[in-house]
């Protein structure tokens, strides 16, 4: 029961301030997610999940 009280007061049960958090990771910068789409519109992308622009199989081909 201690936990949950804890949690009820903001705090987890090792002291950190869930509220303190929150707010921290809202002013951390871009998610994961919003770095995969700038990366892909910076390199000419359309697909998030991929950066290069390397045609890999021509160069599975070549090699």
């Amino acid at each position: 029961m201690e936990n949950n009280q804890h949690i009820q007061d903001g705090f987890t049960a090792s002291g950190t301030n869930i509220a303190d958090v929150k707010r921290n990771n809202e002013n951390s910068g871009l998610t994961y997610n919003e770095v995969k789409e700038v990366l892909a519109k910076k390199t000419g992308n359309s697909d998030a999940g991929s950066y290069s622009q390397t045609d890999i199989k021509n160069v599975q081909k070549n090699s």
